[in-house]
């Protein structure tokens, strides 16, 4: 059962990945897209939260310091898939453990091994595989390069916040993804109003308004669907045994990436996606 629920989530995410393209394809408000999928993902909480919170404080800090880095690493992959293929952005979103290992090292003094050192050149030589080449919009597509990796450090920085919050100053497990998924209310909306004004405007269209509600409901949904299977599968399964199946949905975002997108297999892509998954597995099992 406990691979049933990894695979689901491998499935599930990578659907969500394949939505985000759809909808970064045009210009259309991101911000709002995301405060959508905040308030659907927040609905949801409010159905399963069952425990009382014993540490507020640092509840409420951990919350907010990992939804920070949720709403700022996924408005910046949106971002970035105006540009590039939604298996490239989905590879260098999941290859966040690269990252996350990193800044362990640097803020909680763990200490890298020679198989991490190896991941890591791994995923290096998997972004540089995706860099493009004699292209008139390389500088571009570069940047949206650039702006993908940053993104993934941020997803790190949200997953090196849960494992502090949670193992060190105990912070409630269930009530930091809901304090989550406020941020991507609130954070979405200042990003609307704040960056999108033009975006806005589109919005006294109906049929633009009925589009950024149903994507953003649909991708609420499958957000919600991956807090849910993660969580099976981490209750009942080994980290190194969930871990490496979920870490997997770029490979399920690229096939999708081409069957609906018509995205090009190239021999560079091919090598960054078994450099993403020599990372993943080696970091996995390390």
């Amino acid at each position: 059962m406990v691979i049933f629920w990894a695979l689901g989530n491998m499935m599930v995410a990578a659907l969500n990945d394949l939505l985000f393209k759809f909808y970064a394809r045009k210009t259309r408000s991101q911000g709002l897209f995301c405060a959508i999928i905040g308030v659907i993902w927040c609905i949801f909480f409010c159905l399963v939260l069952k425990n009382s919170v014993e540490n507020w404080k640092a509840t409420l800090i951990w919350g907010s310091i990992s939804g920070f880095f949720s709403i700022g690493g996924n408005l910046l992959m949106l971002d970035s898939m105006k540009k590039l293929d939604v298996g490239v952005c989905s590879t260098i979103y999941r290859l966040n453990l690269v990252p996350a290992v990193l800044l362990a090292a640097i803020f909680l003094g763990e200490k890298i091994t020679l198989i991490q050192y190896i991941a890591i050149v791994c995923a290096c030589l998997a972004v540089l595989a995706f860099r493009p080449r004699r292209s008139s919009s390389e500088r571009g597509m570069t940047l949206s390069l650039i702006v993908m990796v940053i993104a993934s450090f941020m997803r790190a920085g949200m997953g090196l916040s849960y494992r502090y919050g949670f193992s060190v100053a105990e912070a409630d497990v269930q009530f930091v993804p809901f304090i989550n998924s406020l941020f991507w209310v609130l954070g979405g909306l200042l990003y609307g109003f704040f960056r999108e004004k033009d975006e806005l405007k589109q919005l006294k269209d109906s049929a633009i308004c009925k589009k950024l509600l149903g994507y953003g409901v649909a991708s609420g949904v499958l957000v919600s669907l991956i807090t849910l299977t993660m969580a099976k599968a981490l209750e009942g399964g080994a980290v190194s045994l969930v871990l490496p199946i979920m870490q997997m949905s770029f490979l399920v975002t690229g096939l999708l990436g081409v069957l609906f997108m018509h995205e090009k297999i190239t021999f560079l892509k091919v090598t960054a996606f078994i450099l993403g998954i020599a990372t993943v597995l080696l970091l996995s099992f390390s």
